[in-house]
């Protein structure tokens, strides 16, 4: 058994190792800018223009192309979930998807409102309640990131969630029950947006405190550790000082002066004492 395990592993009696799990994981671990999170993303940003092209198109009030808008808008927000979900499962996180995903988000979803709210299909106060609070939190996020990163809670996953449906409801030519029934879905979506924009505030607040109390603490264990070192350095000294070991300071410019005062006396010495 021994020396068919030698020669199956060409004689060296090593059994080889599998190469296959390195190479995957060095795939996946390497993975750069063309891969399906990053494409869903880049397909997101280019149907920005093409909703609001089929959105306005013949004065924005054609049910037919109207139609074709909503059906950008539903894959835009299809994909926005499923590129998040694919880049966390295969760790396929790279800088472009951080920056481009969320500008995607927000690119189609203020495209929507804008052009609805420029229709006069929806009030500009819902538009610009909704652009405000994206764009403060957005900004908060940078804010903080030094500190920490607020995660994304359940409420606004729910907002996302609720706005997409009433802006895709609003895209649609809705007529009768349809028509009030977006209305609330709407005001729903206000709702769930101010209110996960204040606790993102609250967050972000805590997060902070939280980071510069951090910093202040690091800082001041720091300092006493330099403090003790110092320390232990000069009393150290000051026992080497007291010891019995220690040798007198000699200053060596006094001892050459000496030297050269001493000679010639010296010599003066010998000589008179060489005369009798």
């Amino acid at each position: 058994m021994t020396g068919a395990q030698a020669s199956a592993a060409g004689g060296s009696g090593v059994t080889p190792t599998p190469r296959g799990g390195e190479l995957g994981t060095a795939a996946v671990s390497q993975a750069g800018l063309w891969n399906i999170a990053n494409i869903l993303t880049m397909v997101r940003l280019l149907l920005v223009p093409c909703f609001v092209v089929l959105l306005l198109h013949d004065g924005g009030y054609d049910p037919m192309w109207r139609s074709f808008a909503w059906a950008a808008f539903a894959v835009a927000m299809i994909t926005d979930v499923f590129d998040g979900h694919l880049a966390r499962t295969y760790n396929l996180v790279t800088d472009f998807g951080k920056i481009a995903d969320p500008i995607a988000d927000k690119a189609i979803m203020g495209a929507a409102l804008i052009c609805l709210s420029s229709l006069g299909d929806l009030p500009w106060w819902i538009t610009g309640v909704i652009l405000f609070r994206e764009l403060g939190i957005t900004l908060m996020r940078f804010w903080v990131i030094r500190h920490s990163v607020i995660p994304a809670s359940r409420g606004g996953k729910m907002k996302t969630l609720a706005q997409g449906i009433a802006v895709g409801m609003y895209v649609l030519a809705l007529t009768g029950p349809l028509a009030t029934l977006r209305f609330w879905v709407m005001m729903a979506a206000v709702v769930l947006t101010v209110v996960t924009g204040l606790d993102y505030v609250r967050q972000a607040v805590v997060l902070r405190r939280r980071g510069l109390a951090a910093e202040r603490a690091a800082a001041l264990e720091a300092v006493a550790a330099v403090a003790d070192v110092q320390d232990g350095v000069s009393g150290q000294c000051v026992a080497d000082s007291a010891g019995e070991g220690v040798q007198p300071i000699v200053d060596p410019v006094a001892g050459l002066r000496g030297a050269t005062e001493a000679a010639p006396v010296a010599g003066v010495r010998g000589a008179s004492e060489a005369e009798r």
